[in-house]
């Protein structure tokens, strides 16, 4: 549980939002520190790619959680979560004001619904359920989820293989459903002890952002950004290696495609990646306050 009464704003919304503008304005304002609550621009490796604040903003505001990681080491939510409970209760100490901004919903789930300490599963269950998927598919795999967590079955969208397989191994592993584990946890930041708020511009406001941001980067380096963290011959799987918009600029370097159809093919990515967000934002923070135009980007 979080330590001190200091005040903590939370920004969330899709990407090209314009979260960081509105997080920056509001740290000059109230002197306060902004905190990174978005999976992909915790690594160092993909500043351009994934429109890390600049050294500029950087120098206009104290930011913390940017860049922090290499792109070989993943990180969890759960790892994320300990990082910004220390951050959070460092400047609680302080009485300085702390603005969480960043895309990523399940950070901020983790923040103001809590995680589940749920035990690890062994590695033989785990297989043994992912198995069980792919032996007898989809529909039978949802029924057996759905006689022992329903509540699960009812929330994981169709085609979810993962959360499906997830939902399935914590009954097996624990005796105890995912839904049960996750209603006895606490929230780290009780509904006092925030203000919150979800950007939301118009669709095609936002699809406009997103390309124009892509065809920024391409001007600004990133195609020299992806071929360094390419040749490092990272596992794909790595969480940094799933950046929005790395697999297209990497397949344009490796001769696949030309610049004209990555850059193509990367803004569908993201557009796709922002509906995401946004759709998720809608469903999961209902109660948080709607703003469309915050500024920036």
């Amino acid at each position: 549980m979080m330590k001190g009464r200091a005040p903590i704003r939370l920004i969330a919304g899709p990407t090209a939002s314009g979260k960081s503008a509105l997080a920056l304005r509001m740290a000059e304002e109230t002197g306060g520190v902004i905190v990174n609550a978005d999976s992909q621009q915790l690594y160092a490796d993909l500043r351009i790619l994934t429109a890390r604040p600049s050294a500029a903003d950087e120098a206009r505001a104290p930011h913390r959680l940017f860049g922090v990681a290499d792109a070989a080491d993943a990180w969890s939510v759960g790892r994320w979560l300990r990082a910004a409970v220390e951050v959070l209760d460092g400047l609680a100490a302080e009485g300085r004001t702390a603005i969480v901004v960043g895309g990523t919903g399940l950070y901020f789930r983790a923040l103001t619904w809590g995680l589940a300490d749920i035990p690890p599963a062994p590695d033989a269950v785990r297989r043994a359920v992912a198995a069980r998927f792919d032996r007898e598919g989809e529909a039978s795999f949802r029924r057996a989820v759905a006689a022992v967590d329903p509540a699960a079955e009812a929330r994981i969208a169709p085609g979810d293989r993962q959360r499906l397989v997830r939902a399935l191994t914590v009954f097996e592993a624990s005796g105890r459903s995912l839904s049960d584990w996750r209603a006895a946890t606490k929230p780290v930041l009780s509904p006092d002890r925030y203000e919150a708020v979800v950007i939301e511009p118009a669709r095609e406001v936002l699809y406009a952002r997103c390309d124009a941001r892509l065809e920024a980067m391409v001007e600004a380096g990133v195609l020299n950004e992806v071929a360094a963290l390419g040749a490092r011959g990272l596992d794909p799987d790595l969480p940094a290696m799933k950046a929005t918009g790395l697999r297209e600029f990497i397949r344009h370097l490796e001769g696949e495609m030309s610049l004209d159809e990555a850059l193509a093919a990367a803004k569908r990515e993201t557009r796709r990646y922002a509906k995401r967000q946004s759709t998720w934002f809608r469903n999961q923070t209902p109660n948080w306050t709607r703003t469309a135009t915050p500024g920036g980007a």
